[in-house]
């Protein structure tokens, strides 16, 4: 009876992370669908993920007027959600002549530059995505691979051939969606991303209408069997999976076009099958760069500080201690600014007057103080740093940071 209930509390010493699920993230973009769109469309597999987890409005285009604003363009869209960083960082300036700053880690570098391996796969109706935003098997961005690639099909005109109404687009959607769900059942690669295009091109073609509400609709459809074979994965196999569905940007008020500035076509959606979202997860903060960080925490990715830095989303699960930076230059001082959920959490606030990672050399960051986070406010007096035109900030605790640039 002794040695029995000996056995017994050495199992109840046993960390309980010993026994936690494997996590597992796909995540879809769904090209050029405006949020009022979806919530006048309720389709069904988008909604049904939904109700398991949560939908929320959110923006793209980084912060109008300022040094972060960013086209609200296809490719510019994705590499923001790559990267967790907006177009002043990562540089792809829209869907042609992409020249990425790989000195930004993509969620793929990322993955596979952890100490424990991770496997990934990428279901893809346009090659780009690979070879050039996420920048597989290049010298100058790390030479990883990624391990199941399903993509190539846009090239394929004798399979795929092209017609007036860029239909074989939603065929090779379909294909995307086909390999995606079967790969998803059989192998479970650890991060996966499925980039699905024809309803932009519908948009395009058509604007808003009967038309598209259609294709939205039918590729809604396509994605039931992924969605179903993420349910079977987390029901037969000791896994837990985050699934999020996004749109790249939204669209001019008649559907046509997109690129600018108007609300709608900043404004973009979210749905997840995640239940414990944090206060990010709503329409006056979830932005595109969010889904990096979300990401990182929920795969429980390490990355560098240094990386991390230069981030500039928030995690939408988990505890968010700060939000909304702002930085107010006056004379020769400036204010930081910033908003707590947790105002008893230390705040220590960085500074460099350097932007060399654009560059991959690292940047000399001080750090000046730590505050509580609650007192939101934070004074510099820039005399008493390297003289510079150009500072960034950094606000971090113990659970997210903040950062901003200064131009002078």
């Amino acid at each position: 009876m002794k040695r029995l209930k000996t056995i017994v509390l050495l199992a109840l010493a046993i960390p309980l992370g010993m026994f936690a699920k494997v996590h597992k993230t796909l995540y879809v973009v769904m090209d050029g669908i405006p949020a009022d769109c979806i919530e006048r469309l309720q389709p069904p597999v988008i909604m049904d993920i939904a109700k398991t987890g949560h939908y929320s409005r959110g923006y793209c285009g980084g912060k109008v007027g300022e040094y972060s604003q960013t086209a609200t363009i296809s490719a510019v869209g994705y590499t923001n959600l790559l990267t967790g960083t907006w177009m002043n960082k990562h540089h792809v300036l829209g869907n042609s002549d992409q020249k990425p700053d790989y000195n930004y880690h993509t969620l793929f570098r990322i993955a596979k530059e952890q100490q424990r391996p991770v496997t990934t796969a990428l279901f893809s109706s346009w090659s780009d995505n690979r070879k050039v935003l996420i920048g597989e098997n290049r010298a100058d961005n790390g030479n990883f691979k990624i391990d199941d690639v399903y993509d190539g099909y846009d090239l394929d005109k004798k399979a795929f051939p092209e017609d007036t109404l860029q239909q074989h687009i939603f065929r090779i959607d379909s294909m995307v969606c086909h390999q995606a769900a079967g790969c998803v059942r059989q192998n479970a690669p650890d991060l996966s991303w499925v980039y699905l295009w024809y309803t932009d091109d519908a948009f395009h073609l058509f604007g808003n209408g009967t038309y598209t509400d259609r294709y939205v609709m039918k590729t809604d459809q396509l994605l039931a069997p992924v969605w179903e074979a993420v349910k079977y994965r987390e029901k037969n196999f000791d896994e837990q999976w985050l699934l999020v569905i996004v749109t790249d940007h939204g669209r001019t008020e008649d559907g046509h076009k997109h690129g600018g500035q108007s609300n709608r076509e900043r404004t973009v959606w979210f749905a997840t099958n995640q239940k414990d979202v944090n206060a990010e997860f709503q329409p006056s903060s979830l932005a595109h760069v969010d889904l990096l960080p979300t990401i990182c925490r929920f795969m429980n990715f390490d990355v560098p500080r240094d990386d991390a830095f230069e981030q500039d989303g928030l995690p939408f699960i988990g505890v968010r201690d700060i939000y909304d930076l702002h930085i107010m230059p006056y004379d020769d001082t400036v204010t930081l600014t910033w908003k707590s959920d947790m105002p008893k959490e230390k705040a220590k606030i960085y500074i460099a007057s350097t932007n060399n990672f654009k560059e991959g050399k690292p940047d000399t960051w001080t750090e000046l103080d730590s505050v509580a986070s609650g007192k939101g406010k934070y004074t510099i007096n820039l005399q008493t740093q390297p003289k510079s035109k150009f500072y960034k900030f950094v606000v971090a605790t113990k659970n997210n940071h903040l950062n901003g640039w200064l131009n002078r």
